[in-house]
């Protein structure tokens, strides 16, 4: 039998404080007001004050409502009915659709201990040649995409989601606009992804401490479908609004602030989540690719500085397109060998030959004269552009690097690559 609480000492925000014993930390609470009741969260114990997050708002809440400890923190359904569903950060549903209740299992939790893991060694496909053939994504990998506000990062997401080759997407929202909410479950429901796909959707209208919840529902999910030996791919965005949300509720509990006002373990909190990545032995993987936007493009902004420290890599997202410089994949040795014996070749060459043709365009703009090399560099550059880095093109890895030296043989001649002779004999086009 669990205590009422009738005496509330604090109310700040939508932070409330009472004095109570035997409650753990991310335990849950509810909340009983004049307006209905409410879940409300620990998020801070000092001494024998509590202090709680009212997931629907602390407005209408006096300091004589009851509050019921439940004795357990947030726990989240991961069963097979999960798939073609939508849901809030805090696990209800937001596609009127009955709730989901069967194996229940408690979010947050530790990471997977390392002796559970194996070496990365599989592939993710996802039919964008920018990703699969210069930075390939790689099982149990956790990769940010760095972009800033106004970048088609969500349509990215969107289309990885329908075309990755794994067995089940987990998507988490956090302070999307509706319109974006909406963008991605249509879109998913259209094209047949959404029958393998579950989504957890915190939108900016949401409680604040729902944002804070949907990297753990979705994760905690994760882990439970790969444990079952599915592979996994989470989709996050926005981690930036994931640490907003946690600095919002640092200043309501009166914290000392760190860099830009965020809280002081900013670090811990982003790696706690990233580290959920995972291969297991024996079973299937976790694979995280999370948008990171950049306010004013900053990349020592503290959020995507502090991923850069705890992510295998990142992609940056610049002009409607993943760009080819800045953009790493550290694991992507890792298959790279076991694809194509010409994919390192091709990969190298022509992100050497995009360099050269950048430096062209510096030299024409500044006015001097294109020699017989420039202008085969600017026809070169244009193709690949279109044909590697155009986000709509959709083909496999094989077929871009089939593209790829069917581009070379467009632009140069077979000696001007600095290609290997027996891979030119093998793959260069015939005439």
């Amino acid at each position: 039998m669990r205590k009422v609480y009738h005496r509330i000492i604090q109310i700040a925000g939508n932070v409330i404080t009472v004095e109570a014993d035997n409650v753990g930390y991310g335990d849950l609470a509810e909340v009983t007001s004049r307006r209905g009741s409410s879940l409300a969260q620990v998020i801070r114990l000092e001494d024998d004050k509590v202090f709680l997050q009212v997931f629907s708002g602390a407005r209408g809440v006096s300091t004589r409502d009851e509050v019921r400890f439940l004795g357990h923190s947030m726990k989240v359904a991961a069963s097979e009915n999960l798939l073609g569903r939508v849901f809030t950060g805090s696990g209800k549903p937001r596609d009127n659709r009955p709730e989901i209740n069967d194996n229940l299992v408690e979010i947050g939790g530790p990471s997977v201990n390392p002796a559970k893991r194996i070496i990365p060694k599989n592939m993710i496909r996802t039919g964008i040649p920018m990703i699969d053939l210069f930075n390939t994504l790689v099982e149990s990998q956790k990769l940010p995409i760095f972009s800033v506000a106004g970048e088609p990062y969500n349509e990215l997401l969107a289309r990885i989601a329908m075309q990755a080759e794994v067995d089940v997407i987990l998507i988490g929202g956090m302070g999307l606009k509706h319109d974006d909410y909406l963008f991605f479950r249509d879109t998913l429901d259209k094209h047949g992804a959404l029958s393998r796909s579950v989504m957890f959707v915190h939108t900016a209208s949401d409680p604040v401490v729902e944002c804070l919840l949907v990297p753990d529902m979705v994760l905690a999910v994760a882990e439970n479908y790969a444990l079952e030996g599915k592979r996994v791919l989470c989709l996050l965005t926005d981690m930036t609004n994931f640490a907003d949300a946690m600095k919002e509720i640092a200043i309501t509990m009166e914290q000392i602030p760190s860099n830009r006002g965020y809280p002081g373990d900013l670090y811990s909190q982003l790696a706690s989540r990233y580290e959920k990545a995972v291969d297991f032995d024996g079973a299937g993987s976790i694979t995280v690719l999370a948008t990171t936007t950049m306010p004013g493009d900053d990349v020592t902004h503290p959020v995507p500085d502090n991923t850069g420290y705890i992510t295998e890599g990142q992609f940056y997202l610049r002009n409607g397109r993943i760009e080819p410089f800045g953009s790493l994949s550290r694991l992507k040795q890792q298959v790279n060998a076991d694809t194509r014996d010409d994919h390192r070749a091709i990969m190298d060459t022509m992100i050497r030959l995009y360099a050269d043709y950048k430096e062209t365009l510096e030299k024409q703009s500044m006015g001097f004269s294109m020699s017989s090399w420039d202008q085969k560099l600017l026809k070169y550059g244009d193709l690949f552009e279109n044909r590697m880095m155009d986000l709509s093109v959709n083909i496999q890895l094989e077929d871009a690097l089939n593209l790829g030296w069917q581009t070379l043989a467009e632009c140069f001649d077979k000696t001007e690559t600095g290609l290997k002779s027996d891979l030119v004999n093998e793959y260069w086009p015939k005439a």
